[in-house]
């Protein structure tokens, strides 16, 4: 492992158990995530936020669109990298030097999903640690889901989603719900 530009490089196939990876679509980010990625930073010296590439989910934001969001948000945090990955998450771990998983659990009902994606990424990747963080409580009901279709139907989510990304949010439904006339 070497220092470049204040980027921790390693050598693929090098693990280094002081690099977590939190892993999501994260379509859009909301203030739930946030603290998560802030906890993480708290026990993990380095925290790769991995946007996951996913074509058949069809998100809102372009996976470019979402880095863009979150590298805004953590640009002067050292501890904080943010990049896309797709395919197997032990594939990127593995290439990131990593065998942490960071994981939000929101209630009992995340458990059970979370719990059976731990076993598989450890099946795949034996080295493979997932951590479970809980939200502050104000976020824990709290899910991309909600905020979209709050945002949809006209609802306004200030203090949940970061400021840069609410208005994102209003203008993307701005312009699906009034389209520009000709």
């Amino acid at each position: 492992m070497n220092d470049s530009g204040g980027k921790t490089v390693t050598s693929p196939g090098e693990t280094h158990a002081h690099v977590a990876v939190y892993p999501g679509s994260f379509d859009p980010i909301h203030l739930g995530h946030v603290a998560i990625v802030e906890r993480a930073t708290k026990l993990f010296p380095k925290v790769i936020v991995a946007v996951l590439e996913n074509s058949s989910k069809g998100g809102l934001f372009t996976p470019d669109e979402r880095l863009e969001m979150m590298n805004e948000l953590w640009a002067d945090d050292p501890a904080i990298e943010v990049r896309s990955f797709n395919g197997l998450l032990v594939n990127f771990l593995r290439d990131v030097g990593s065998r942490i998983v960071i994981r939000g659990i929101r209630a009992v009902s995340d458990f059970e999903y979370e719990f059976m994606m731990a076993l598989m990424n450890r099946r795949l990747y034996s080295d493979a640690e997932t951590v479970f963080l809980t939200p502050k409580e104000e976020y824990t009901y709290l899910s991309s889901r909600v905020i979209k279709e709050v945002v949809a139907l006209g609802g306004d989510v200030t203090g949940l989603v970061p400021e840069p990304v609410r208005l994102r949010l209003e203008e993307r439904y701005r312009k699906a719900t009034h389209p520009p006339t000709r």
